[in-house]
């Protein structure tokens, strides 16, 4: 199959939601006539069944990546210029099916279940990842009915006992981010790690791989959410609406020892409060104070004392993606079923604006990662996770 060639079961076009330009929900137009894609040279077509969404979806539409100015209106750069261009499909983490194969892949493949590793890789290094880029963003990704994706990043996970939506909430944008952000700063069998953010895609995804490597979480969110990040792995969750007196509430749940690694997602004020937390007694400790940050939902300017972070000796880890070594470890966790779903709800492509809006305003029973269904597959795989009274 070449890519000048469909299948006769490949609609010519298909529905799609292209970001048109930054701003708000406006600014996503669903259009039912978008060329489908053909697969390339290396490249396979996957009939779409459900794609995670990610709050970098929301930030890459109202560009909010400034790297110099803070109050700048820009895009994920950087390789050196901005490859978001308009109109983009947005959408990283892919789940679907194998409907044709560009030349040099074998028919074989045509019918195989995967998972997208969604970044685009500027080499083929396994090990470094250094101009991250991703699907959604320099390359259409999954709010569509097709994408074209090499065929060595969709990765066949067939295990029957996941439906697509749950393989989707599991998606690398969340998962390789979280992972990376442990292997940055080194996280070791035995060692106390804070989770911010525990309830997002990344929190609880760090919950959970920090049990595999034998790490310790504990795990900061809202107290409603308590007793599902315990059911997860967390050793103890800490309130964020009370941050009063917070390295001795840490003190509380670890029996007076400072937490070895934070993983950050929420920056802001609260990232000095974090670094408390790991160095109130330096001599106990058996390594370096490490901070891994991979986001700043509490705000993008932090003030710390560098003094601080040299006297103590704290090292920081800037985190966004992982490697290509990093998403193969990650899909053997998941086909070995080391690793589970938290799958909060489904929405259909259509009504992706609705989606993103409830995803701004989520109460406080939001746990885990939204999926984007093609309305054509909704009812097979979107409509069994609907939310109460919208299936």
């Amino acid at each position: 199959m070449g890519a000048e060639t469909l299948p006769e079961t490949v609609p010519a076009t298909m529905s799609a939601m292209l970001l048109t330009g930054h701003g708000d929900v406006d600014k996503l137009v669903y259009d039912t006539h978008v060329p489908t894609p053909r697969p390339a040279a290396g490249e396979v077509l996957v009939r779409v069944t459900a794609t995670a969404k990610n709050n970098t979806d929301r930030k890459a539409r109202e560009g909010l990546y400034p790297t110099k100015d803070k109050g700048e209106v820009t895009s994920f750069a950087m390789g050196g210029s901005p490859t978001l261009t308009f109109p983009r499909i947005q959408g990283a983490d892919v789940v679907g099916r194998v409907v044709a194969v560009g030349e040099g892949v074998a028919s074989s493949r045509i019918g195989e279940r995967g998972l997208l590793d969604f970044n685009l890789y500027a080499d083929e290094r396994r090990d470094i990842n250094l101009t991250p880029d991703y699907y959604g963003h320099g390359a259409d990704g999954g709010f569509a009915e097709y994408i074209a994706v090499p065929s060595d990043q969709f990765h066949t996970v067939a295990n029957p006992e996941l439906a697509d939506a749950e393989l989707a909430a599991m998606g690398m944008c969340s998962y390789q981010t979280a992972y990376h952000m442990m292997t940055a700063a080194r996280v070791r069998h035995g060692e106390r790690v804070l989770v911010t953010g525990a309830s997002g895609g990344v929190g609880t995804a760090l919950i959970q791989l920090c049990r595999i490597v034998g790490a310790v979480p504990y795990a900061l969110s809202q107290p409603d959410k308590a007793d599902a990040l315990l059911a997860l792995g967390a050793e103890a969750v800490l309130d964020r609406n009370d941050m009063t007196a917070f390295t001795e509430q840490v003190k509380a749940v670890t029996g007076g020892a400072p937490i070895d690694a934070v993983m950050d997602l929420v920056g802001g004020e609260m990232t000095d409060r974090f670094i408390d937390t790991m160095i109130f007694d330096m001599n106990s400790r058996r390594s370096y104070p490490r901070l891994s940050i991979a986001g700043a939902s509490g705000g993008n300017v932090s003030e710390i004392m560098w003094t601080r972070i040299y006297l103590y000796q704290v090292q920081i880890f800037g985190v966004s993606h992982g490697t290509r070594e990093e998403a193969e470890q990650l899909v053997h966790w998941i086909r070995d079923g080391q690793l589970k779903p938290v799958l909060h709800a489904a929405f259909r492509l259509s009504e992706l604006h609705e989606a993103e809006r409830y995803f701004v305003n989520r109460s406080s029973n939001y746990l885990g990662k939204i999926v984007i269904v093609p309305d054509a597959q909704w009812q097979e795989h979107g409509a069994p996770y609907a939310l109460e009274g919208t299936k």
